[in-house]
């Protein structure tokens, strides 16, 4: 398994994923996020590739020098195996890269099940962003 830049080839796999792992109300939410950071800064858009497949996805963006995990989506057969994991170590890269001044994670109702992946990396409470507004709001 290996991550890179999302590229224009992975919208296909990219959607089927996120159809496949989110629920209806986060997909919507999270295809209205994705089209916008593609077009401010598809350098903050990663997947995960194993088997010439993806299998994994995360979104960041930058708003006022802040980093932002948005959302990561790990195919149900690929869970567990640390890929989520890989994704934000990955994406934590780029926002350092960039000189952030904080790296957030967004607590949105959606992301609540996985704090605890967050946690696990080392983030704390005081690290979780709590918006329930769009990331086109959070960051436009």
């Amino acid at each position: 398994m290996h991550v890179r830049s999302f590229q224009l080839s992975d919208y296909r796999p990219v959607t089927q994923l996120l159809e496949t792992v989110l629920s209806e109300e986060c997909y919507e939410q999270t295809m209205e996020a994705f089209a916008r950071q593609l077009s401010w800064d598809s350098e903050l858009v990663l997947v995960a590739v194993a088997k010439d497949e993806i299998v994994g996805m995360i979104i960041g963006t930058i708003d006022d020098n802040k980093g932002y995990y948005y959302r990561v989506a790990v195919h149900p057969g690929y869970q567990r195996q640390g890929i989520g994991k890989a994704l934000i170590r990955s994406l934590k890269q780029r926002f350092e890269q960039r000189k952030v001044s904080k790296i957030m994670i967004t607590a949105d109702e959606h992301n609540e099940p996985i704090l605890s992946l967050y946690e696990s990396l080392g983030y704390a409470a005081n690290d979780f962003f709590r918006s329930f507004q769009k990331l086109s709001i959070v960051a436009g």
